[in-house]
Parts: structure tokens; C-alpha cells; sequence
């Protein structure tokens, strides 16, 4: 009511003086008197077989009526439309919270792998420690070769010294090249910086960011779900018949107020005569 008198003048339409005195509202009346002129004129019916809601407005003027219709239509779609997003942003709200949870998660995961990634300057740690494997396994087989050539000169009576000297070289540079990636070996594979240590950390990392990921997934179909869900729920209100103004007046009616009034008074003249015929026999008595 405050609404509509807001922007329809509710109470300026029923205070013109041209209203007869019994529906004329006084200029200077309350909300709580406007609000009893307000009830009288705007009645609401609800058919509960049928779902359906009746809304029957009178005023002064047909199509003052059929504005106030339409404006109180227009409240009430508001106040559903409100009421219903309201309940869909509860029911979607915890549901985004979480999926927004898991995104940074996830990205917290990703930052963590290509942050190691980065810091040991190596993609796979675990390549380097297999091919670190293979070439010391290599040299060692040369190292073997060089050493039973080295052996096969010696047991010559008179051994070439030139030979054997080479060959002596060549074992000593295989052992330097041995004992080098040895020591690359050893580094790799010991410490809190090594390649092992790495590679473990990254492996790590790899199974917490397809956790989360899962997780991820997981949040996606839960947030579409409950949209789904909240969709279903939505509550809307659907106008079956638009106002229409009315070419006769409807109220006040007579014949029915006419009928109604006869019966009042056909009432108390009833009431009336019997209380008089019993006073007349206690007083004959």
C-alpha cells in the first residue's frame, strides 16, 4: 500500500471530494486508516484446486482500478522474483564457495610444480640419473677392455713401451671420466639438492596437482548440479488474465446491499417483536 501510494497516489485518489463521504478518505488520514480503505478495495481470492490467485481492485475511476491492477501485479512479480533468487544464490553459494576453494588449490598445486621445475633447471630428473647410469656403465666396459689390452702387452717377453704407455693413458683417462660421473652420480643422488631429491619433489607435486584437479572436477559437477536443482526449484508468478477495466461500476450493488439490508431489519424487527410479546405476558402474568 505504502508502495503504491508512493507512486500512484492511493490516498490522494480516495481523498477527492467528489467521493461520497462513507468511502471518501479523510486528507489528512493515517497509513492505518488508508490501510482499511486499502483492504475493502483490494480484495484476494486463492483457488487452491486450481493454484490460482484472484485479485479484484475497486476505486473511483475504471481505470484508476485497472492501473492499481497492474501495478500490484508488477509488486508481486518483483517480490517472487526476489524471493526466488534469493533462495537460488543460497543454494548456489556454498557450491561456488567451494569450487572457487578448489581453483586456488589447483593453482597453488600447478605454481608449486613449475616453481620446482624452474629452481633445479631440469625437466626430468629422473632422465638425467638413467643417462648419468648409462655412460658410467659404458666407460666402465672400455675401462675393462683397456685394462685386459694392457695386460695382453705386458705378458710379451718384450713388451712395446710405446703401446703400453697408450694404453696406460687411455686407462687413466677412462678412470678420471669414471671417477667424474661418479662424483655427478653421487651428487645426484645424495643431498637435499640433489636430482633424486628433486625428482622426488616433483613427482610429489605432479600427484597433489592431479588430486586436485579431481577435486576440481569434482566441484565443477557439484556447482552445475546445483544450479540444475536450484532451476527446478525457481518459484515465478504467471498472469493468466491482464486487468481489465470495468465499463459498469461494480460496487456498491444494490440489489444485493438491498437484500441484505431487508434481511438486517427483518431480523431485528423479529427480535424486537418477540422481546415485546415476552414482556407483555410477564407484565399480564
Amino acid at each position: 500500500m505504502l508502495r503504491l501510494d508512493d507512486e500512484m497516489g492511493f490516498k490522494a485518489h480516495f481523498t477527492q471530494d467528489w467521493i461520497d463521504p462513507i468511502q471518501r478518505l479523510n486528507p489528512d488520514a493515517t497509513n492505518e486508516e488508508a490501510y482499511k480503505t486499502y483492504s475493502r478495495n483490494v480484495k484476494i481470492g486463492y483457488d487452491p484446486t486450481e493454484g490460482v490467485v484472484r485479485m479484484e481492485v475497486s476505486a473511483a475511476d475504471p481505470e484508476v482500478s485497472a492501473e492499481f491492477s497492474r501495478r500490484l501485479i508488477s509488486y508481486a512479480q518483483e517480490e517472487v522474483n526476489q524471493l526466488s533468487e534469493q533462495k537460488r544464490a543460497d543454494q548456489v553459494g556454498d557450491s561456488e564457495a567451494a569450487l572457487e576453494l578448489a581453483e586456488g588449490k589447483r593453482r597453488e598445486a600447478q605454481e608449486r610444480l613449475v616453481h620446482l621445475q624452474q629452481d633445479g633447471m631440469v625437466l626430468d630428473p629422473e632422465g638425467v640419473i638413467l643417462s648419468l647410469r648409462s655412460q658410467i656403465n659404458t666407460f666402465e666396459i672400455q675401462l675393462q677392455q683397456k685394462e685386459l689390452e694392457l695386460d695382453a702387452l705386458l705378458d710379451n717377453s718384450r713388451p712395446n713401451r710405446a703401446k703400453v704407455d697408450g694404453v696406460k693413458a687411455d686407462i687413466d683417462r677412462v678412470s678420471r671420466v669414471i671417477e667424474r660421473l661418479n662424483g655427478r652420480m653421487t651428487d645426484a643422488s645424495a643431498g637435499e639438492n640433489s636430482l633424486a631429491n628433486h625428482r622426488v619433489q616433483i613427482q610429489m607435486a605432479q600427484a597433489d596437482l592431479a588430486t586436485r584437479d579431481l577435486m576440481l572436477q569434482s566441484a565443477l559437477q557439484q556447482v552445475e548440479s546445483t544450479r540444475m536443482e536450484a532451476n527446478r526449484q525457481v518459484r515465478y508468478l504467471t498472469t493468466a488474465v491482464a486487468p481489465v477495466a470495468s465499463e459498469e461500476a461494480t460496487y456498491p450493488r444494490k440489489f444485493e446491499n438491498t437484500i441484505l439490508a431487508f434481511l438486517i431489519f427483518s431480523g431485528i424487527y423479529l427480535l424486537c417483536s418477540l422481546t415485546a410479546s415476552i414482556l407483555r405476558e410477564q407484565v399480564s402474568s
